[in-house]
């Protein structure tokens, strides 16, 4: 799976703004990722919430979505021959479950280079994780980071490109869960 990570805190860059008009909290009940709308049209993205939000999870998710994005390099997804001709997308804004777990941009970097790390040995051809470090802010005007989590998946027909992503959210969700997601990033190696 091809893996890259970048940090956009500064100016005007994006932030995640945990507690959004809308928002569904997980953490106590991640049954109800069943039904959110985004979760209803991919139903892998409504296990890896579910999965994200459980309490022995080191992350909770805030906002989440899936599209047919509109451009995309196959060879940035390492896709086969003919695996090419369609897409799908989405994010998942991760969290911490704590403000210790990622207190610097330094040490959310250093989770985001081992999780890389950890998906680049994984083989999914037509496949690729970005994330994204950002401000967050989930008690209004206090700042916090949590990180954007993009995953595109392509295929030769819409279905194999959908089975792509439910199988690179299955990987990213193992990868997050199976050994933590914090500053100690010498963790998920």
């Amino acid at each position: 799976m091809e893996a890259d990570w970048e940090v956009e805190i500064g100016g005007d860059a994006p932030v995640i703004e945990a507690c959004w008009d809308g928002f569904v909290d997980l953490r106590q009940t991640p049954e109800h990722a069943a039904y959110l709308s985004e979760a209803q049209e991919c139903p892998a993205l409504r296990n890896a919430l579910m999965r994200l939000n459980a309490p022995s999870s080191s992350v909770w998710t805030s906002k989440c979505d899936v599209w047919p994005p509109d451009n995309f390099d196959p060879d940035e997804l390492d896709a086969p021959n003919g695996a090419g001709n369609c897409a799908i997308a989405c994010y998942i804004d991760l969290l911490p479950r704590t403000p210790e777990q990622w207190p610097s941009p330094s040490q959310a970097v250093a989770a985001c280079q081992a999780l890389c790390s950890r998906l680049r040995n994984l083989r999914l051809p037509g496949s690729r994780a970005d994330l994204i470090v950002r401000r967050a802010f989930v008690v209004p005007g206090h700042p916090d980071l949590g990180i954007t989590a993009y995953l595109t998946a392509c295929g030769s027909t819409q279905a194999q490109a959908r089975a792509t992503l439910a199988a690179a959210l299955g990987l990213l969700v193992d990868a997050v869960l199976k050994q933590g997601f914090t500053n100690a990033g010498s963790k998920l190696q």
